[in-house]
């Protein structure tokens, strides 16, 4: 058997968005940490200076390594959630750059949804504008547990420590309004790669480590909930072979806690209880299986488990539960209002749901909220109760950011026009 702990795969894997106002630099710090990490190919940064000797820039414009679409390339600016890996000796990375342009913020949600850690570019010119605000409360709202802000272009300002305190107070100031357990903030200047991947000379006065150094020490393995087991079922394996006839294995990902090979557990929501006969991977048994492992759960008695079932122990159940209060970020240039009806996707469970009251949109920028409003608008935020089909087996978003969230589909064209956040259920 094998066995990994949860803090051993703290080394492993650290997802992280980048976020910030048009032109702050976000493509340019991704292309910095590609370039000296040695993480691109020699045609890749041929193909990006030759782009760049077409448009008449003076240097290597780095962005381009990550700005893809055509779009952007012709108006410089980043529309898609462009989603790069880089690793170090120390660690692996996956990054999702996400757009500044306010119409994009649906983007934005999408690529910090998963994230372990996210950084908000500020132009050290510029200070906190409104998309700077607006992309904190986003992290806020989403439990991205660590945000690092990056005061960029500090070679336009001459190195100025004062500009940077000052940036770094109003953030700071910001910041207390919301829920952010834990903030970094770096000088730095993407273009020229000072404190990116080491410390820079040019800012003598900072005390604190270069960019990539708090990416790949960042701890991430305390941020998962490893008390709550979760384990949703998202298929069920019974192969037609005469060497298994009995074998039945249920497979998915575990959201939470520690299960292990003799465990009691309760399957809902039928409410059988049955223990844990072994746990396979693809590489053979493990002795215990921990968010965000991917395993095959084999029990000792047969019970009625299919998809959308969940699995967890008898004295920590989720809510089984049918009326939803959550916040909700519209994704659709139709509004969302009282009495629609729509699909909703949570963890392996479908189900249709109905709106049954939008309690109030929330003004991201001054943090207000509008309680007359009756409909949330494209990238609006907002409070909303839902009442589904069939129960949903879910969390609070704030104890378990898988179980306590969800997305909402269009029937009639499939697409995904929500995403919602549990606040409590019932």
């Amino acid at each position: 058997m094998t066995s990994t702990t949860p803090t051993e795969a703290d080394a492993g894997l650290l997802r992280f968005a980048t976020a910030g106002s048009v032109d702050d630099g976000k493509s340019t710090l991704i292309g910095r940490l590609l370039f000296d990490s040695k993480s691109i190919f020699n045609d890749q940064l041929e193909s990006v200076e030759r782009t760049s000797k077409q448009r008449g820039d003076e240097y290597t414009d780095l962005a381009l390594l990550t700005d893809g679409l055509r779009a952007e390339r012709e108006q410089g600016i980043t529309i898609d959630v462009a989603y790069r890996y880089f690793a170090t000796p120390r660690r692996k990375f996956i990054i999702a750059d996400t757009p500044g342009h306010i119409q994009y913020t649906r983007n934005m949600v999408t690529g910090a949804s998963t994230a372990d850690l996210a950084i908000v570019l500020v132009d050290a010119r510029k200070g906190l504008v409104e998309q700077s605000r607006r992309h904190a409360f986003i992290v806020s709202l989403l439990r991205v547990p660590h945000l690092v802000l990056a005061v960029n272009k500090m070679d336009l300002v001459d190195w100025s420590q004062e500009a940077f305190e000052k940036i770094q107070r109003d953030f700071t100031a910001f910041a207390t309004k919301l829920d952010i357990p834990d903030l970094t903030t770096v000088p730095i200047s993407a273009l020229h790669g000072d404190n990116i991947v080491s410390r820079s000379g040019n800012m003598p006065w900072y005390e604190g480590s270069s960019l990539l150094h708090h990416l790949e020490n960042v701890h991430i393995a305390s941020d998962r909930n490893l008390v709550d087991v979760r384990f949703p079922v998202q298929y069920v394996i019974r192969p037609k072979s005469l060497q298994y006839p009995d074998y039945r294995g249920y497979a998915g990902q575990v959201a939470g806690g520690i299960l292990k090979p003799g465990d009691e557990v309760m399957a809902l929501p039928s409410g059988l209880t049955t223990r844990i006969a072994a746990i396979e991977t693809a590489d053979g048994p493990v002795e215990e299986a921990f968010a965000p492992m991917s395993v095959t759960i084999r029990l000792e008695d047969e019970i009625d488990i299919s998809r959308g079932d969940m699995i967890c122990r008898p004295h920590n159940q989720p809510y089984v539960a049918q009326d939803i209060d959550a916040m909700v970020c519209w994704m659709a240039d139709t509004p969302l209002s009282p009495g629609q009806k729509l699909a909703i996707k949570h963890t392996t469970r479908s189900a249709r749901t109905v709106v049954k009251d939008i309690q109030y949109r929330l003004d991201v920028n001054t943090l207000h909220r509008d309680e007359d409003a009756g409909q949330l608008g494209l990238n609006d935020v907002g409070r909303v109760r839902l009442r589904t089909t069939a129960p949903l087996l879910a969390d609070e978003y704030r104890r378990n950011r898988i179980t306590g969230g969800f997305i909402l589909i269009d029937e009639a064209t499939h697409r995904t026009v929500g995403a919602g956040m549990i606040t409590s259920a019932s």
